[in-house]
């Protein structure tokens, strides 16, 4: 009992990094809205002030790996706590739009380490039978810093339309979004801190020689009898790679490596191109372009972090009980299936400006560049969004195109707000966090921290690619063909689980890698 409370502290402090990472990466979705106008964005820039964080943090796992193979695990996350402080402070004060952008790059090099670092070292750390658990502590921290994010921005939001003295004394109404990166500096630093507490990877240490120490952190963390067979497994694994030099790109590429990349990659790209960061880091503007308004769209933006959290915590308690497998089929079966309720939703919305609502527009743009709108059914939001940029021109229909879309539509906006959560669950409950308990599984021990670097980085890339284009496929696609091809994806994913992944559940990782990794 006591060597379990001891794992679990240590894999709660480590598994901040995840909680930083998530904050740093959802709390530009409260931002947008106002830094769409203020630099006068078009859709492509918006979307880059978004994903130009998560382009870094696709660098970082390029290099993170390698790097905490030579220096450490617990290190490589010192540096990442320090990235995340200076990239909230910059990002909080940036005077320029390209500003904001390097200052959210500095945060993407920590958002790239902490990601993949952190669970590796928890997995290098926990026995077989927590491991799962363990890993997915990090995802939970991830959902946590998600969930956080949504509710300061809608606290700041809020705060900033309260009048109170201590609002106006802060400027939270003028600089709110502001105030919503800067925030992160805080955490960021409780985090540096804490890393002093924890010990280096006794699988790393294993690796470098210091096999005293190694030997002595798993006894404090397995018990004598459990750390001395574990740490047999570890030198007979590492005396049966090949000679010690530094191991090469090729290495993730021969025969035996095979099965092991295949699914790695896989999983790697369909987490990310089933759509979960344009939920995650567009939910405000995409509620809002449901009618509902800005203060609603904000706090429906909390219930998705909240739904997140709670099925990631339900994802963690199943996960060493049911298996990574079941867990995935659930997962993407339900991903597939809320992204076809929502392309559903979406296309059979229609779009129609009364003359109140281009009366409501007068201040800002002639009544009579509207008027052959007025009362015009619009049947898909790309034939309103040519409509209107036809009538204003592009550069009002860029600042103000998501403000005429949420007071035209006319749609259910409970089964928007249904396929949202129910895929915000369905994720939760399986890619999620079982991506990254796979990934510190599959691997064998020497090229570990090369192999999730590199499915990382593709991870990452396309991460970034889907965050970059959502605004750009929203206005060119439309919200139902854009939300049916995540939908498509989702049920692709689902076949290749079925039909090629293996369970890892209970298998330490040295008996993976013999299973798994031929030759």
């Amino acid at each position: 009992m006591k060597n379990s409370r001891y794992i679990i502290l240590v894999s709660l402090i480590v598994a901040l990094g995840g909680f930083l990472m998530g904050f740093d990466a959802s709390v530009i979705s409260g931002v947008v809205k106002f830094i769409e106008p203020q630099f006068d964005l078009t859709k492509i820039q918006l979307g880059w002030a978004v994903s130009c964080l998560t382009l870094t943090a696709t660098l970082a796992m390029l290099l993170a790996g390698p790097l905490s193979d030579k220096i450490g695990r617990r290190r490589v996350l010192k540096y990442a706590a320090l990235l995340y402080f200076v990239s909230a402070l910059c990002s909080a004060l940036a005077p320029s739009f390209l500003l904001l952008v390097v200052a959210r790059m500095i945060g993407g090099f920590g958002v790239g380490a902490s990601l993949i670092i952190a669970p590796v070292y928890i997995a290098e750390i926990a026995p077989p039978k927590m491991r799962g658990t363990m890993v997915s502590f990090n995802q939970l921290n991830i959902v946590l810093g998600i969930s956080v994010a949504f509710f300061t921005n809608y606290l700041i939001l809020k705060s900033g339309q309260s009048g109170g003295e201590w609002a106006q004394w802060l400027k939270i109404d003028a600089y709110n979004w502001r105030w919503m990166l800067g925030l992160e500096a805080l955490p960021a630093l409780i985090y540096f801190v804490c890393l002093f507490f924890v010990p280096r990877s006794p699988r790393w240490l294993s690796m470098k020689g210091y096999k005293e120490e190694a030997l002595l952190v798993m006894k404090r963390a397995l018990g004598p009898e459990e750390a001395q067979a574990q740490f047999d497994s570890i030198q007979k694994s590492l005396h049966s790679s090949h000679k010690k030099e530094k191991v090469a790109v090729r290495e993730l590429f021969r025969p035996g490596m095979k099965l092991v990349l295949l699914i790695g990659i896989v999983i790697a790209v369909t987490q990310q191109i089933t759509g979960i960061n344009s939920v995650f880091f567009y939910a405000p503007m995409i509620f809002e372009q449901t009618g509902i308004g800005t203060d609603a769209s904000f706090s429906q933006a909390i219930l998705v972090g909240l739904i997140n959290l709670v099925f990631t915590l339900v994802a963690i308690w199943f996960v060493d009980r049911i298996g990574r497998k079941p867990l995935l089929i659930f997962g993407l079966a339900g991903i597939a299936i809320s992204m076809l309720i929502l392309s559903s939703g979406f296309g059979g919305a229609t779009y129609t400006l009364s003359e109140q609502h281009i009366q409501e527009f007068s201040s800002i743009i002639p009544v009579e560049a509207l008027a052959d709108m007025e009362d015009v059914i619009y049947h898909s939001d790309l034939e309103f969004n040519a409509a209107l940029k036809t009538a204003i021109g592009d550069k009002l229909f860029v600042l103000h195109q998501t403000d005429f879309i949420s007071k035209a539509i006319s749609i259910n906006p409970w089964l928007i707000l249904i396929g949202i959560l129910g895929f915000v669950a369905s994720f939760a409950i399986s890619i999620g966090p079982v991506m990254w308990v796979l990934f510190s599984e599959l691997f064998p021990n020497r090229v570990r921290g090369l192999a999730i670097s590199f499915v990382g980085l593709i991870n990452s890339g396309v991460s970034f690619v889907v965050q970059l284009v959502f605004p750009w496929e929203q206005l060119h696609f439309g919200n139902a063909t854009t939300f049916l091809i995540y939908g498509i994806f989702g049920a692709i994913g689902l076949v290749f689980v079925w039909v090629l992944l293996p369970e890892t559940k209970g298998k330490s990782l040295e008996e993976l890698e013999m299973i798994l990794v031929k030759g």
